[in-house]
């Protein structure tokens, strides 16, 4: 295991609610796709109630505001779950459950390894990425930045709007 490892979150507002049965071709699969993440190959954590799933983790007064959170060894193994697996049938079938964001709906960055991010945390690194576009802190598949550290890459500093994180020494 690395020093580093990749956290990722993606958001969506459902069309309608969970338990309505329009909901069911994606609520039926979370367990299934949830346990393919489990057995994944590099997959860390996953964000998760006592539910087993994240559907009913409200992080904002808008309950149509999902979250799923994960963090993963390495993003080549993020990337192969995402768009390699049957995960992708379900991303491939969105439009039918989730409203087309208006916005970034996904965003990776590096935590230390054994760091498991908090949702407030997630969604800064998201906001971070709407205004700013991808940057070390906060990026996507197709603009992805290596480890702090590696190549040359250490930032030298966090934005100005993101509070310190004690457990990124070298991002201080």
């Amino acid at each position: 295991m690395g020093a580093w490892q990749i956290a990722q979150l993606n958001v969506g507002h459902v069309l309608y609610p969970v338990e309505d049965p329009r909901m069911a071709g994606f609520t039926d699969r979370l367990d299934e796709i949830n346990a393919l993440a489990d057995a994944a190959p590099g997959f860390v954590w996953r964000l998760q109630s006592d539910s087993g799933n994240a559907t009913d983790i409200l992080v904002s007064d808008d309950p149509s505001f999902l979250v799923n959170m994960s963090v993963w060894e390495n993003v080549e193994d993020l990337f192969r779950f995402v768009y390699r697996t049957a995960h992708q049938g379900v991303m491939a079938g969105r439009r039918q459950w989730f409203a087309r964001p208006d916005g970034p709906y996904q965003v990776l960055w590096w935590v230390p390894a054994g760091h498991r991010p908090t949702a407030e945390e997630a969604l800064e690194r998201l906001k971070l990425l709407e205004r700013e576009g991808p940057s070390p802190f906060a990026f996507t598949f197709k603009k992805a930045f290596p480890p702090p550290g590696e190549a040359g890459t250490e930032p030298a500093g966090r934005p100005s709007d993101l509070e310190p994180d004690p457990w990124c020494v070298g991002w201080q």
